[in-house]
């Protein structure tokens, strides 16, 4: 399903959806102006069809005595599609890597990780990420604090770009 498949009231769906995915199917369809059978159905398209890929709560992890939080970026040795899945697979596997991105240019991948102190991120960067296969070097920045996370995408961004094409 392209995004030009998406009628309004889909998208507007994903976006109320996106903002509070713990609103009840009545309380959603009453926001986007239909009734609540027919919003279901929506629902269970849009994520049959992958747009919705699942529902999360929003856990503070300095509340749960992850207070570091470090951005390692990584550079490998081989970029090899096979090197590369074998990186990803063993990221997948690291607790404290709770996101991994490739990207292109001098760093191979970005993570963001997690860690109760300090000494418990640095035991994973020495124990773990410095000693995996393939790695070339890490480079590690602190995040000192956050001044924004949006999840998701920007609605508004794509009903303009909607609006100027029809």
């Amino acid at each position: 399903m392209a995004v030009s498949k998406l009628d309004p009231i889909d998208r507007q769906i994903l976006a109320e959806l996106q903002a509070d995915g713990r609103m009840t199917n009545v309380e959603l369809a009453k926001r986007v102006g239909i009734s609540a059978p027919p919003c279901l159905r929506r629902v269970r398209t849009l994520e049959e069809a992958g747009y919705i890929k699942g529902y999360h709560a929003d856990i503070d992890a300095r509340e749960l005595g992850f207070e570091v939080q470090v951005f390692a970026m990584v550079r490998l040795q081989s970029q090899a599609e096979a090197d590369l899945a074998t990186f990803e697979a063993r990221c997948r596997a690291w607790p404290l890597v709770r996101e991994c991105h490739m990207l292109n240019g001098e760093i191979d991948f970005i993570l963001k990780c997690v860690a109760p102190d300090l000494s418990s991120f640095q035991s994973f960067l020495t124990g773990d990420l410095l000693k995996a296969e393939n790695v070339a070097n890490v480079k590690t920045s602190l995040v000192i604090r956050c001044a924004k996370d949006d999840p998701g995408v920007p609605f508004d961004v794509l009903e303009a770009r909607l609006a100027k094409t029809a």
